[in-house]
């Protein structure tokens, strides 16, 4: 297999590399596709949507009372999939070969039959599913909500390819984790230059991050800060930037995070895409938890590996953000193919990542206007639960650590 090394941006990741180079306003989404209507098996029962990192479930029913059949044959040991040694299939190269797939089995109707006539079969594959589906999120919400510290705890949205998703995952994953525990959680811009959260986030404040920063040391109560911000439906604080903003520096993103975290239990930062800037560094200093959001796209990816290695090779504390990072794949919108979403998943696997989480398209996200959690569709609410469980699970083993 070719080496993936970001070091080396040449040849096969030469042109992802070149890509990376360009900065993308940081909204997510392309003009929302027509909505497919959902495949259905041969009964006419719908394929259940897929959990975050989880394989599509089908709803069939269980087969019909019939004579014994002979036992198949049992079948060869399948070879491992054969991959491609010239290039990845992101960068243009020829995709796996997958092993052949075991053949479909046979299902009939019968529950939906005995259903009509009024009688009682069992709960069906499908009610199955539903329920085992609601005790999983009653689980994920569960997690949140007893999560507990003894000092303030912080997550860095970080990648520094542009269009990925930073904004919004930084105020969905806030705003999921405020709606489940009441608040206490507070979203600042941690960008050099102004980023887009305070055009993403609900309400229009007067002040910001720029007015804090020269203000810091007025601020002795959680009603001065409170000034700074703007509330969210999901209960939520964020703390967005004017345009005209200074740049900040590392030691403005160090100072503002002490003030935030004697009030909140819980800080996320909204980073930009300098991974060398003194704000970036200072916001890396001050971090629990990485959280990074990809697409299924090359340059997404690559930017994503070359984070995760500069944060290793800085040893220390950085390094152990980097071993412990939740990614966060974002579907967009845009053409995407089984595929390209394997390698991306293969490439991320391979630099270390243990957690890898997939947040369903959605067209409230794509607007590219104000972000509210509750406007958006049930299986994304859903997906950014199961994402803050994962990061309030690493949260507690990290910080667990100190």
């Amino acid at each position: 297999m070719t080496d993936t090394n970001p070091r080396e941006p040449a040849g096969v990741f030469g042109g992802a590399a070149r890509a990376s180079q360009y900065v993308e306003e940081d909204t997510i989404g392309a003009p929302p596709r027509r909505r497919e209507e959902p495949p259905a098996t041969e009964d006419g029962l719908p394929v259940l949507p897929p959990m975050p990192g989880k394989v599509a479930v089908t709803a069939a029913p269980a087969p019909a009372a019939k004579a014994p059949e002979t036992p198949p044959m049992p079948r060869a040991a399948e070879q491992p999939p054969i991959r491609s040694d010239s290039t990845s299939i992101l960068f243009g190269g020829a995709p796996t070969i997958p092993a052949e797939a075991p053949a479909a089995k046979p299902a009939s109707g019968w529950q939906g039959f005995l259903a009509k006539l009024g009688l009682s079969s069992g709960p069906n594959p499908e009610e199955i599913a539903r329920l085992e589906h609601a005790q999983r999120q009653a689980r994920f919400e569960e997690e949140v909500r007893r999560a507990v510290w003894t000092r303030a705890v912080s997550v860095l949205v970080a990648n520094r390819k542009g269009g990925v998703g930073k904004t919004p995952v930084s105020l969905l994953l806030s705003g999921a984790m405020a709606s489940i525990k009441g608040g206490s959680v507070a979203v600042l811009d941690a960008a050099d230059d102004s980023g887009a959260l305070r055009l993403r986030a609900e309400g229009t404040p007067r002040l910001g991050m720029g007015e804090l920063v020269r203000g810091i040391d007025q601020v002795k109560t959680a009603g001065q800060l409170k000034g700074y911000t703007a509330p969210q439906t999901s209960f939520a604080d964020v703390i967005g930037s004017a345009p005209e903003r200074p740049r900040l520096t590392g030691e403005d993103v160090v100072n503002v995070s002490r003030v935030v975290d004697e009030f909140y239990s819980i800080r996320v930062m909204d980073s930009g895409n300098v991974y060398r800037a003194e704000a970036f560094q200072g916001a890396v200093s001050v971090t629990d938890v990485l959280v990074i959001p990809v697409t299924n796209a090359g340059d997404a990816v690559i930017d994503a590996l070359e984070l995760l290695r500069q944060l290793r090779d800085s040893g220390g504390a950085p390094r152990r953000l980097a071993e412990s990072a939740v990614v966060l794949r974002l579907h967009d919108g845009r053409p995407e193919t089984p595929a390209v979403a394997d390698e991306v998943e293969r490439l991320l696997r391979d630099a270390g990542v243990t957690t890898l989480l997939d947040i369903p398209y959605d067209a409230h996200i794509a607007e590219r206007g104000e972000i509210s959690l509750g406007k958006l569709q049930a299986p994304t609410r859903e997906a950014f639960v199961a994402a803050a469980a994962a990061v309030v699970r690493t949260l507690q083993d990290n910080v667990s650590n100190d």
